[in-house]
Order: C-alpha cells, then structure tokens, then sequence
C-alpha cells in the first residue's frame, strides 16, 4: 500500500460531463490505498481460504428481477463483445452481452480462463464481492473523495492523473481504447482488453492503474451531480461520503430498484469518441448488483494521523 497525506483540493470538473459538476473544495484525512488494483491471484487467495462464491456466480431469482425472461435467471455476468462495425453509441446493448458461465474464473465466458493473467486486476466483481475481500482483508473500499485526490497524484486542477495532455510526447500512460469504439481498437497502447495492473507509469504519489484498465468500486451512493457546489457552504466538507442511497436508484427502472454506486478511473473502454472519462474527476453509475468484463477495484486503510503513516499495513 502507499500512504496518501490528506490535503484540500477542487474535487469534480466543470468542463466535461455534467455529473462531474460542480467543481468544490473538499478535505480528506490521509489514508494508505493500494498500490494497483486487486489482481486475480489476490483475489483467489482470498476465495480459495474463504469459499466465497461472486454474485456473478449465483443464479438471479425471479421476484428480484419482475419482467426477467425465465432463460436469463441463470448465473453469469456481462462481457464487452466488439461489433464488426460501426454502431449507435447510444445503444450499449450493441456491445454488452450477458454471458452464462461468465465470472471472475472465466472472463469471457465458458470455456475461457485466467490462465496466465495472474497480474491483471480482477474483474466480474459486484459491490458485495469486493467488500467482501476488503472485509477480509482488514481493510475498506475508499469514499469518491478519497479515491479521486489519490488519482490526482497531487496535481490540482490538472486534466489527467498525470497532467493536461493525454499522450504527452505520444507515450500512452493507460490503458484506454484508441481508434474508433467499440469496432476498431488500434491497440497502439499494446492492450486489446486488461493489461497486468502495473504496465503503466505511476502516478505522483507511486500508484499504478488509478485512470484506464478498469473502472473502480467506491463507496458512495451516485447522485447525477455534485450533493453542493462547497464554495457557497459555510465550511468544506471533511471526509465527504457522497450522495443517500435514495438518491442512487435509477430513474428509468423504476420497477427495478437497484440502488447504485459510483466507479472511479475509465476503463481499457473509454475511447475519445466514446466514454472520455479517463480522468480523476470522471465518474459513471453502476447498479450493486452489476458486474462486467471491465470493473475492478482497490481497498484502503484510514488513519486519523499522519504520524501512523509510519506504520505501514
């Protein structure tokens, strides 16, 4: 783990997608995170000492999911499935499909595995999953607050975990798509899916994979904007925790009342003509009871001094 010194910074942007906005002051205590995200062989001790079973791994019952075709209540979790041409953006299904037998073991489906991709982050974890683990491993999912300042790398305002240009002097500094999404992927950072969590450069405070590879659980409830702009508050709100639970459901599902969190980072799918939300301040909804090809996540441990940061975990 690496200690993050807790500090004061602009959290959101007000120049990309509206729920990024708006852009506040908030304060985070310091706090150790992971250095990269959970990686498969972290992930399969902890399964292999516990027995834990991923949601991605039980079959969904009917009265949880009212409207559900009976052949699709069976286990399995979505995978990203490139058409073979160009498609409506607006249409994710174009791109997703629900896979049975797909799950943290077997990441395309039946019939693939892990094998060889030990170093990759885990995916196909739903909320429950990684809390699961970070209970285990006496540690915590971070608060967005927290997990967007330890993106930054201490860089205020800049665009990127890592500053204003995406590909400074053309090297590439995480796995993101390029080309034209979700037909064409031109590869030109080396990676066509996940890449091993530390194959990119570190960011300034010495963590890897905190934008690209994959999308990042945390904490909070998603609320489709910042809870308060903190510059018309009287004070900046300390170790903020994001938005109720009542707030996250989504407005379209309404027979459906999954609540959802907030992910964190892009993912090796967020491309420039499509998903430009490979930057701190980016955040996208995710229903807790979802898991894909292309979500992972990282754990924390907090502290209440700066002192302790010498007392590594």
């Amino acid at each position: 783990m690496v200690f993050v010194p807790g500090g004061t910074y602009h959290m959101g942007s007000d120049k990309h997608y509206p729920e990024e906005a708006p852009v506040h002051r908030v304060t985070v205590d310091g706090f150790w995170i992971d250095e990269a995200p959970v990686t498969n062989a972290e992930f399969r001790v902890f399964v292999e000492a516990t027995g834990y079973v991923t949601f991605a791994e039980i079959a969904p019952k009917a009265e949880d999911y009212p409207g559900a075709l009976p052949h699709m209540l069976k286990a399995g979790s979505l995978v990203f499935n490139p058409p073979a041409g160009p498609v409506d953006l607006r249409n994710w299904a174009s791109w997703w499909e629900f896979r049975f037998g797909a799950n943290w073991r077997k990441p395309y489906g039946r019939g693939s595995w892990i094998k060889g991709l030990d170093d990759h982050p885990v995916v196909h974890v739903a909320y429950r999953d990684a809390e699961a683990y970070a209970a285990w491993v006496g540690k915590e999912l971070p608060t967005e607050a927290e997990w967007e300042f330890a993106a930054r790398g201490g860089l205020e305002g800049a665009e990127f975990a890592w500053g204003d240009e995406l590909t400074p002097g053309g090297r590439h500094m995480a796995n993101t798509w390029q080309g034209n999404f979700p037909y064409e992927n031109l590869e030109l950072d080396r990676y066509a899916r996940t890449s091993p969590v530390r194959a990119f450069p570190q960011n300034g405070y010495g963590l890897y994979d905190m934008i690209g590879n994959v999308w990042e659980w945390t904490t909070d409830w998603y609320a489709p904007k910042h809870q308060a702009d903190a510059a018309k508050a009287c004070c900046i709100p300390e170790n903020p925790r994001g938005a109720g639970r009542e707030a996250s459901y989504d407005p379209n599902q309404p027979q459906i009342r999954i609540p959802r969190k907030v992910l964190k980072g892009g993912s090796h799918l967020c491309a420039p003509n499509y998903c430009r939300r490979y930057r701190p301040a980016a955040r996208h909804p995710e229903p807790i009871d979802t898991s894909t090809s292309h979500v992972g996540f990282r754990c924390v441990v907090r502290t209440q001094t700066r002192s302790s940061a010498n007392d590594r975990p």
